[in-house]
């Protein structure tokens, strides 16, 4: 703790002020959640299927945020920091073509409310790798009309939100959702450069009608970062929106170097045995301060999960995680970095498509065996409120 400290303090010392190169931003602190991971009650949707097939755990109540999320909402104020994730749930608040659920819409205006009320800015996600059954029926992301649906989704959202500062996410980890999509079924391998064109033009279209309704909105697309391989990812999205950015979203969660090539487990979901790279967080905030100049950066995910609550073999706790991939932001920050902001995913344990073992929270939540669904601090949630109260990249 006392290393990440001492390195934010520093970097904010050093400048004197804020630096020439840091973002045109104040810096902020956050969580990150998904809707459909976290809330339950799931209306019919690509994700509701496949949740229920036999590969995967059924999702049932989830973490239960549909009902419980004016508790997270305040163990995130009680946090400190001042930016909660959400993603509005496009299955949730259209369930079939033309007809919107106003009751759903009123959720999300409670849920936003609340946000707001604990001082905290929203950061609203559109597509976080969820459409509604009726599209699936219809072909997913091969549906020749599923773009305009799309952004008619996105324009009810962009013009009911507007004006309250938001920050927004339009598609999240494009490369992911595609990945997601032809390991599900839900698409055949040769349609992905048929995704990735439409989910192109959904970024877009969304972008310029939020623009549209909030002239001073902030809209990114965040990337999933793959060390070595992401300058070819980006090609697939990111480079061809790169025009359509007003900052680039990064997730990190994992590295590779000749002596760390557990990422490996990748590739089979088992995320509990990659053993954590906290320099590669300088890695990729440097890749894209280069890749990408003039624009700022916000580290939207970041974070470690532990095989139900077993402690980790590798011997790493949460807490030493998010204090040493903070430590190695704030290095990137030193080097030049535009950095404004980072959010820890998550704020609970949630559904990480398909199963309840992988836990990431702040906050543990035992879905399987606790019916009251209980939220319990892990050792971060002190880390993470030293760090926001201690430090600040201003």
């Amino acid at each position: 703790m006392k290393a990440a400290l001492a390195t934010l303090a520093l970097v904010v010392a050093a400048a004197g002020a804020v630096p020439a190169h840091a973002a045109p931003y104040e810096f902020l602190w956050g969580v990150s959640s998904s809707g459909f991971q976290s809330e339950g009650s799931s209306p019919d949707s690509n994700w509701s299927r496949y949740a229920n097939s036999p590969d995967h755990e059924p999702i049932g109540a989830a973490v239960d945020f549909r009902h419980r999320y004016r508790e997270d909402i305040a163990l995130a104020a009680g946090l400190g920091v001042e930016v909660y994730r959400i993603s509005i749930e496009w299955a949730r608040i259209q369930p079939s073509p033309g007809s919107w659920d106003d009751a759903e819409l009123a959720y999300y205006d409670d849920v936003i409310a609340t946000i707001r009320v604990h001082g905290m800015t929203p950061m609203l996600t559109l597509d976080h790798w969820v459409y509604p059954g009726w599209i699936a029926d219809r072909g997913g992301w091969t549906y020749p009309g599923i773009v305009d649906a799309w952004l008619e989704h996105a324009e009810k959202v962009a013009a009911r939100y507007a004006g309250l500062d938001a920050l927004w996410v339009t598609i999240n980890e494009p490369t992911a959702y595609v990945w997601q999509e032809v390991s599900n079924g839900g698409l055949a391998p040769s349609d992905t450069p048929q995704m990735f064109d439409r989910l192109v033009r959904a970024h877009r279209g969304a972008y310029t009608l939020i623009h549209r309704h909030d002239p001073g909105a902030r809209v990114t697309s965040n990337a999933a970062y793959v060390p070595g391989a992401q300058p070819h990812l980006d090609a697939w999205f990111l480079d061809r929106v790169r025009d359509t950015l007003d900052y680039v979203g990064v997730d990190y969660y994992y590295g590779i170097a000749p002596d760390n090539l557990t990422a490996v487990h990748a590739v089979t979901g088992d995320y509990a045995s990659i053993v954590p790279r906290p320099e590669g967080m300088h890695e990729a905030l440097m890749d894209y301060t280069h890749r990408y100049p003039g624009l700022p950066l916000y580290v939207v995910e970041n974070g470690m999960p532990t095989a139900d609550a077993a402690p980790r073999a590798d011997g790493w706790t949460r807490s030493r995680h998010l204090r040493e991939h903070v430590d190695a932001m704030g290095r990137a920050i030193a080097d030049g970095a535009p950095v404004f902001g980072y959010n820890y995913w998550s704020i609970t344990d949630n559904y990480e498509w398909g199963s309840y073992s992988q836990r990431f929270g702040l906050y543990t939540v035992d879905v399987r065996t606790d019916p009251g669904l209980h939220r319990h601090p892990t050792d971060a949630v002190a880390t993470y409120r030293e760090i926001v109260a201690g430090t600040r990249f201003r």
